[in-house]
């Protein structure tokens, strides 16, 4: 009996191999028709959501977005968004800070 691996028959690996990609192929046939339902069960729900918000005048949910209001609007909601207000003294603070550090800068 000869050692080692027994040679492999071209054959079987051909037909292994077509086997395996017929599997992987029917996975993610099934993983397209999957997505595809829940795409269509979100899209319902939206457009439900939707029209509970507007009372059903805007039926796709997109608002068309104007000037500088698009920069900062965010896919989802299409609203700016919104900024942290920062008080008076803490501008003061960091305006002081600013000009002692850039003052200690010239020094140099």
């Amino acid at each position: 009996m000869p050692r080692g691996r027994p040679k492999k028959n071209t054959d079987d690996v051909l037909m292994k191999s077509a086997e395996v990609i017929g599997w992987a192929l029917g996975g993610l046939e099934r993983e397209i028709s999957m997505t595809r339902e829940r795409l269509a069960s979100l899209t319902a729900q939206a457009s439900s959501l939707r029209s509970r918000l507007s009372g059903g005048t805007a039926a796709s949910g997109a608002q068309p977005a104007k000037g500088a209001a698009a920069a900062g609007a965010s896919e989802e909601g299409g609203r700016k968004r919104r900024r942290r207000k920062m008080s008076p003294e803490a501008r003061k603070r960091i305006s002081e800070m600013m000009k002692k550090r850039w003052a200690e800068r010239r020094k140099k």
